[in-house]
């Protein structure tokens, strides 16, 4: 099975010539009967290997993990030395299998190894430098610089990682490690001990990271809008990366993650908001919105369903509806999405990824 990856590789060596390569994708679209992008393509596993070589690496890294907590047994925080060695083990790794093998699983484990272990280990050293109890409430401004700081490190180092094995989801991982950076700087900023519900500070900063990655991730569309290029599974993991960020404190203020107490105006407005996300992933031609938001309409249909009598069953009927709705949804995506696409203005419409019926402007 070739992907659109090994297409660009072959391209750039010379193998085939670009008009070779844009006729077979010409042929792949039309017996899919769909534009390759709305399939939303992107490389994790090519064969059985890969998933081999990703379960010897994680054996390694935790390997690495428990080598590392010998050196500091007893030590507060995250264990700095299983941090340091994980991220060395998976720069180490990545150089044959990232750069060489170029293997998508295995190079996606291996940069969440990098990053996560990469975080582990300076928040680790902080901690050790200046002792876990100088982090109690006396402390908490200081505590949260050097978290930001922690953060902002290491999206340094993702963007290292990035110039090196250019990995798709190295972006989103440096994204992640900034929002980390700036939501810590505010909260430090207002004063901890001024947060008599945190919640009520957390969840908008959340949201409007989660806004600005998302017009981050749009970018990188906007640059790629036929997606045959990298940039376009850059903007895949921003967009993966943003949804949940976005979703989870809208339902939160809608009510539906306090309890079983849905109300029915909760319920209708879960829905409202729903259709609204799927609205806007089929303009942009990005499944995540539906996919982080799924949990939430599914709690509220089972309440419905159990509200109106359906108690036995409310559980098989909710997942008969969604799981009805989404098939269809997918089966007739490119021609609900062209007839949206089509009603959008002219300037947005060319910012959008291509459509089936604008493909030839």
């Amino acid at each position: 099975m070739y992907t659109e990856d090994d297409l660009r590789t072959a391209v750039a060596t010379g193998a085939i010539s670009a008009e070779a390569a844009a006729a077979l994708r010409s042929s792949v679209k039309a017996s899919r009967d769909a534009p390759a992008g709305d399939e939303e393509h992107f490389r994790l596993i090519n064969s059985f290997n890969d998933i081999f070589v990703t379960i010897a690496a994680i054996m390694v890294l935790v390997a690495m993990a428990g080598i590392g907590q010998a050196f500091t047994p007893n030590v507060d925080g995250p264990p700095p030395f299983s941090g340091l060695l994980i991220a060395g083990a998976a720069w180490g790794m990545a150089e044959f299998f990232t750069r060489k093998r170029r293997m998508a699983l295995p190079s996606i484990i291996l940069l969440l190894a990098f990053v996560g272990g990469t975080f582990a280990m300076l928040l680790g050293f902080v901690v050790m430098a200046f002792g876990g109890d100088n982090f109690g409430n006396e402390n908490q401004v200081l505590a949260g610089l050097l978290i930001a700081g922690s953060g902002l490190l290491t999206a340094g180092a993702a963007w290292m990682h990035w110039r090196r094995f250019m990995v798709p989801i190295t972006v989103a991982a440096g994204a992640a490690a900034l929002s980390v950076t700036v939501i810590a700087l505010i909260v430090t900023g207002i004063g901890p001990d001024n947060l008599d519900n945190p919640e009520n500070v957390l969840l908008p900063l959340v949201f409007i990271v989660g806004l600005a990655i998302f017009a981050f991730a749009m970018r990188w569309d906007m640059s790629d809008r036929e997606r045959q290029t990298r940039r376009s599974d850059v903007a895949f993991w921003l967009h993966l990366l943003a949804a949940p960020m976005i979703a989870h404190p809208i339902f939160h203020w809608i009510g539906v993650t306090t309890g079983e107490n849905i109300g029915v105006g909760a319920a209708i407005a879960v829905l409202v908001v729903y259709v609204s996300m799927g609205l806007v992933a089929l303009a942009i031609d990005r499944r995540a919105l539906l996919v982080s938001a799924l949990a939430y309409v599914l709690a509220t249909l089972t309440w419905l369903f159990d509200r109106f009598g359906a108690v036995e069953l409310n559980v098989a009927l909710t997942a008969l509806v969604i799981g009805s709705a989404l098939l269809m949804l997918s089966a007739f995506w490119s021609p609900i999405r062209n007839a949206i696409v089509a009603k959008l203005p002219g300037d947005l419409q060319q910012r959008l990824p291509v459509a089936g019926q604008l493909s030839a402007s």
